[in-house]
């Protein structure tokens, strides 16, 4: 049976959130905003593996959270970095074996499991894959000090889960951090691999505002 390994990043301030609480602790439907986010996870296979980064001083409180919402699905927590990159590299060396592992925001809870379905998928065949979606509105580009339209149909937005074969991820993360990885699929483009993109799912959105929670609340109780 292939294993999976699951890392969930987690290393927001809530500073666009306007709140003195990091977004991924904020109560979403009762509950922190994360432990939707672990229980998409644990629901798609109990099985994985799911590794939590957290920075260190937020550890006790997430500690003290599981308690208040007797939250007992099985993770580990290891301390985050000084970027995302060093945050995924920490991950990362808890991996043990081959497998497929998905590395996921931990403020994007509604990832739902077609997503991540196709991501295994796909990953499992080609090596890797990450979930986009097509830009539905108009863009621009600014060019010097003029502005010029685009054409869209060019451009997808990306999402997370980004899924590999954990022996792609491992090699790709070898590399000394440059300022131009923006996510996980931009690293192993760097050392080489060829990305491959799948559906995602239009609820999977990132929370980052308040404006997010509202949206966040109103899908989660339709479902």
């Amino acid at each position: 049976r292939l294993k999976k390994f699951v890392i969930i990043v987690a290393g927001g301030l809530g500073s666009r959130m306007g709140t003195e609480i990091s977004k991924q602790f904020l109560e979403l439907c009762g509950k922190p905003v994360l432990m939707h986010t672990i229980s998409v996870f644990h629901e798609f296979d109990p099985e994985s593996n799911i590794i939590l980064v957290l920075p260190e001083d937020q550890q006790l409180f997430w500690k003290g959270l599981c308690l208040k919402h007797s939250f007992s699905l099985a993770h580990q927590v290891v301390s985050g970095g000084k970027t995302r990159f060093n945050s995924v590299q920490n991950g990362l060396s808890q991996i043990d074996g081959e497998g497929i592992l998905f590395i996921h925001d931990g403020d994007r809870p509604l990832v739902n499991q077609e997503t991540l379905g196709r991501c295994l998928e796909t990953a499992m065949e080609s090596g890797n894959a990450i979930p986009v979606l097509p830009v539905t509105e108009s863009l621009r580009k600014l060019e010097g000090d003029q502005n010029i339209s685009v054409d869209r149909t060019q451009y997808f937005s990306v999402q997370t889960p980004q899924t590999f074969r954990s022996e792609q991820i491992l090699e790709a993360f070898k590399q000394e951090f440059d300022p131009a990885f923006t996510d996980d699929a931009s690293v192993a483009e760097k050392s080489g691999f060829s990305i491959h993109m799948v559906e995602g799912n239009r609820e999977n959105i990132k929370i980052t505002t308040p404006a997010d929670l509202i949206i966040a609340e109103a899908l989660l109780k339709d479902q």
